[in-house]
């Protein structure tokens, strides 16, 4: 995809993250756009077909999204910035204030994991998958 087509698909749902970020006008609270720009990030990770791209679209829509988001945030800011603030004190309390779902909080959580530590991420995912093993066997045995 063009960046022509991602500013189709998303300048709309861009502009209502920044809308509902916005405190005074054009005052936006960076805290909340952060946590929107992270959902949005990782619905769409999740499945991209739903948002109607495909997997290969994803690096271009992460730095498509990475301008938009430096347009608000400062140039020196990134996604993963977004989701290294959910990681923080800070992070925790916009999420509170968002009055964010157990079920989104762990998403969000989950996607911190994936980026920021994938490595870490994956001996979690490999430690969970073979408990996962591990019951099935001794359940099965019953």
């Amino acid at each position: 995809m063009t960046v022509q087509r991602f500013e189709q698909a998303f300048r709309g749902v861009l502009d209502e993250i920044e809308q509902r970020a916005s405190v005074a006008g054009r005052f936006v609270d960076k805290d909340l756009y952060r946590i929107y720009l992270a959902t949005l990030w990782a619905n769409i990770a999740l499945d991209p077909s739903e948002a109607g791209l495909a997997d290969d679209d994803l690096e271009g829509l992460h730095d498509y999204l990475n301008g938009a988001l430096a347009k608000v945030l400062g140039q020196d800011q990134t996604l993963s910035d977004c989701f290294r603030f959910i990681e923080t004190k800070p992070g925790e309390v916009a999420m509170e204030r968002c009055r964010l779902t157990k079920t989104h909080r762990e998403l969000l959580q989950y996607f911190c994991s994936l980026i920021l530590d994938p490595e870490g991420h994956r001996r979690w995912a490999e430690r969970v998958g073979s408990k996962t093993t591990r019951s099935r066997d001794v359940s099965s045995e019953d």
